[in-house]
């Protein structure tokens, strides 16, 4: 638990420029609800599961939680053994899987999602690293690491089972740049999986990559206006929401057909976000982690439903 310590403090110092406001108790303006993480000692990765259920980690315990976005609750879900972290997380439903991203652990973690167990921890690098997010494709998962310009994939089997081979995709091009200590963050994967899209914090920007088979992979820019403190991304069709850490908002743009290029269409904001991470979709509602990074004399952490359009 020590180096999650001080991967905490090193987030903190990374990350934030300087305190962002005062917490103070959930807003209950609007139509916005906001659904406590009971027991949460930080907050940063959401995950959709089945129907309207949702699952979201404690950041530095790496303990997870299970949720209702209907019923408007929440509770401790699977208790980690200490030195895990929990940052982005993505469910595959279908086998009853949940990928879990573990930040400065170097390490992805796989829960079954009927058993609570650990199905299988991997360690993706040794090197120093900050694995922050993951998308989940028809074979495997995909991992980010904000520390290095590569990405990392687990299969999974025909059967659901999680294999014990990890590949490294080391990245070409601008998506691979590590300019600042945080870069790239948020993974969606799209067109059957074939394509990543990802969210580069410090280039305010989202690439595309085409991961194919091989050890490398070129990247290209999708051309737009610039995303100050992108961090996690949601897509679905050709709208991509991409959540916007420290300003406390979510723009939602829409994709050219090839991905050349994006539009911002909206922004969202609620009164209720403080410093928003990563989203899930739930048809028009989006749910939105408060990881409250900066944020003075934070003692709880939620997760806040607004509406997506």
């Amino acid at each position: 638990m020590r180096r999650a310590a001080v991967g905490l403090v090193a987030l903190a110092a990374l990350i934030i420029p300087a305190p962002v406001a005062s917490a103070g108790p959930p807003s209950t303006r609007g139509d916005d609800k906001v659904i406590e993480l009971p027991g949460a000692s930080s907050a940063e990765g959401i995950a959709e599961g089945e129907g309207t259920t949702f699952f979201a980690g404690d950041l530095m315990k790496g303990d997870i939680f299970r949720g209702d976005i209907r019923r408007g609750t929440a509770r401790l879900f699977i208790d980690v053994p200490d030195g895990r972290m929990a940052v982005g997380m993505k469910a595959d439903v279908e086998n009853g899987l949940l990928f879990v991203a573990g930040g400065f652990t170097g390490q992805a973690y796989v829960y079954d999602t009927d058993t609570r167990k650990t199905v299988a921890t991997y360690q993706l690098t040794a090197d120093p690293a900050f694995i922050n997010d993951v998308a989940v494709t028809d074979d495997g998962a995909w991992f980010t690491n904000s520390v290095k310009g590569e990405l990392y994939f687990v299969p999974v089997d025909r059967h659901g089972k999680p294999g014990d081979e990890v590949r490294k995709l080391t990245l070409k091009g601008p998506a691979a740049e590590t300019p600042a200590d945080f870069n790239l963050n948020g993974i969606a994967a799209v067109r059957g999986g074939r394509t990543l899209i990802l969210a580069h914090s410090a280039n305010e920007a989202l690439y595309t990559v085409e991961p194919g088979s091989g050890e490398y992979a070129d990247t290209a820019k999708i051309t737009g206006a610039s995303l100050p403190y992108v961090d996690g991304i949601v897509v679905k069709g050709n709208t991509l929401w991409a959540v916007q850490n420290m300003i406390n908002q979510v723009s939602r743009v829409r994709l050219d057909s090839r991905l050349d290029s994006f539009e911002v269409k909206d922004v969202i904001t609620s009164p209720d976000f403080q410093v928003p991470t990563t989203g899930a979709l739930f048809g028009d509602t989006l749910a939105l982690v408060n990881a409250k990074f900066g944020v003075q004399g934070a003692s709880t952490y939620e997760v806040v439903l607004v509406d997506a359009r």
